[in-house]
C-alpha cells in the first residue's frame, strides 16, 4: 500500500505505524522484518504452503517460514480454501499468468480460518475469531477509494497474485480486509466467500425482485449468483451452459429452466412475451454468449459482465447496446464493504444456501487433483481442507 508518488507507506502511518518501522520503509528496509520478541519466537516455525516457484506449470508443497506480522495485521491459521480459476491460471502459468505474476509466491486468495495473533494497533480482532477476509489490499487513500469505490482502486495488490496467499497453513492480513464470520457459518461457506461476493456483486446491482433472469455461464460464481436471484425474489431463472453437471447443479440452487446455449432463444421469448430478460448475468465470458446476452436482454434492461473474454472480440454497440437502450456494467471484484454486508444478511435469513455448489474437497498435498477436477468440468467448487 505505497503512495504512488514518494513510495511511502501511507496505509500503515494512516493506522500509527510505530515510527522506527515507518523509518525503515522510507529508508527501504521491509518492515516485515522489524519484529517483536513474540514475532521472533514465531519466525522460527516452518508451516506448509503451496508455493509458484518458478516461472513455469505447477505447483510446489513446500515448508516455509511462519509469516510475521506488521502492527496492523493479523495471523489467521488458515482451515479452508477455496481453489479458484486464477488459481488454474497461474498453475498452467498461461498468457494472463505470465504478464501479471512473479514468481516465487504462496497461491490462493480465498479462505477462513482462526486467528492466532494480532498486531499491537489492532483493535477490533481478537484471537481465536473465526474469519475470512477480502482478498484485495487497497491504499485507502486514493481517489476510489474514498469515494466508495475502493474495489476499483489502481493500487490493489491480491493476495496470491501480487503478495503471497492463502494456499498455506498461515496467513498474514490487515486487520482492515478481516471479515468476522457468525458462529453458524462453517470454515468451508467462510472459505468461499471471496466468489460467492462475485457473485453478489453481479447479482444484486441489478433490479432483481420480480425480474426475469438470463445467467450464462454455470461455473461456481454463475451458481452462486442463481441462488442468489431466487433468494433476491426473481421471477424466473433460465440458465445457460454446455456442461450437464453444471446444468444439474444450476437446477438445484433454484434456476426453473435449464438449457443449453442452442436452447436459449424459444425459452427467453416464451417467458418472457418476446421481449427479453429484464436482466442478464453473463458469467462466461465466452464471445457467444456475450453476444446472446445482448441480444435476449430486453429494451433498457441490464447486462452484467463477470465473465472475461479470453482474447479481443468484436461487439456492434449501435445495434447491440445503444439503439437497445441498455445498461452494461462490469463486475470486479466486491464492493468494500456493502457486497460483504449483503452476503452476511442473505446467509442469516437461511433463503440462500451456497452448499450445493461445493463438490470436491482435497488436502494441499493433492494439488494436481484439485486443479484437473476443475479443467475435466466435473467439479463445481473445488475446496483444500487445510487443517
Amino acid at each position: 500500500m505505497l503512495d504512488a508518488h514518494h513510495g511511502v507507506d501511507v496505509g500503515d502511518m494512516i493506522t500509527r505505524v510505530e515510527t522506527s518501522i515507518v523509518l525503515a520503509e522510507m529508508r527501504g528496509f521491509d518492515s516485515r522484518r522489524v519484529l517483536t520478541a513474540h514475532d521472533n519466537e514465531r519466525s522460527r516455525s516452518r508451516v506448509k504452503a503451496l508455493v509458484k516457484e518458478s516461472a513455469g506449470p505447477g505447483f510446489a508443497l513446500k515448508d516455509v517460514a511462519e509469516p510475521t506480522i506488521r502492527e496492523n495485521e493479523v495471523l489467521i491459521h488458515v482451515r479452508r480454501a477455496g481453489v479458484c480459476g486464477t488459481d488454474v491460471h497461474i498453475y498452467e502459468w498461461d498468457a494472463w499468468a505470465r504478464g501479471r505474476c512473479s514468481p516465487p509466491f504462496i497461491v490462493g486468495h480465498e479462505f477462513a480460518g482462526e486467528v492466532v495473533h494480532v498486531g499491537a494497533l489492532v483493535t477490533d480482532v481478537r484471537e481465536g475469531d473465526r474469519v475470512t477476509a477480502e482478498g484485495h489490499i487497497v491504499d485507502g487513500r486514493c481517489l476510489l477509494c474514498r469515494t466508495g469505490n475502493a474495489h476499483v482502486c489502481p493500487y490493489t495488490k491480491i493476495i496470491g497474485v501480487d503478495r503471497d496467499g492463502c494456499f498455506a497453513e498461515y496467513i498474514a492480513m490487515p486487520a482492515t480486509n478481516v471479515w468476522h464470520l457468525d458462529d453458524n457459518i462453517s470454515f468451508e461457506v467462510g472459505g468461499i466467500h471471496d466468489p460467492m461476493g462475485n457473485a453478489f456483486h453481479t447479482a444484486l446491482s441489478a433490479d432483481i425482485p420480480g425480474a426475469t433472469v438470463l445467467v450464462t455461464g454455470c461455473g461456481p460464481i454463475g451458481l452462486f449468483a442463481i441462488g442468489i436471484c431466487k433468494a433476491a425474489g426473481a421471477s424466473r431463472i433460465i440458465a445457460s451452459d454446455i456442461n450437464e453437471t453444471r446444468l444439474a447443479l444450476a437446477s438445484r440452487m433454484g434456476a426453473h429452466d435449464v438449457v443449453h446455449p442452442n436452447e436459449v432463444v424459444p425459452v427467453v421469448k416464451r417467458h418472457t412475451d418476446g421481449l427479453g430478460v429484464d436482466v442478464v448475468l453473463e458469467m462466461s465470458g465466452v464471445p457467444s454468449a456475450i453476444h446472446q446476452a445482448f441480444a435476449l436482454v430486453r429494451v433498457g434492461g441490464h447486462v452484467q459482465m463477470l465473465g472475461i473474454p479470453s482474447k479481443p472480440m468484436e461487439v456492434d454497440f449501435a445495434t447491440e447496446v445503444i439503439f437497445k437502450g441498455i445498461t452494461v456494467y462490469g463486475v470486479v471484484g466486491r464492493r468494500m464493504y456493502q457486497t460483504w454486508h449483503q452476503m452476511t444478511r442473505f446467509l442469516r435469513s437461511c433463503n440462500f444456501d451456497p452448499t450445493p455448489v461445493i463438490t470436491h474437497r482435497f488436502p494441499l498435498e493433492a494439488a494436481d487433483e484439485a486443479i484437473r477436477a476443475i479443467k475435466t468440468g466435473e467439479a463445481g467448487k473445488v475446496i483444500f481442507e487445510v487443517a
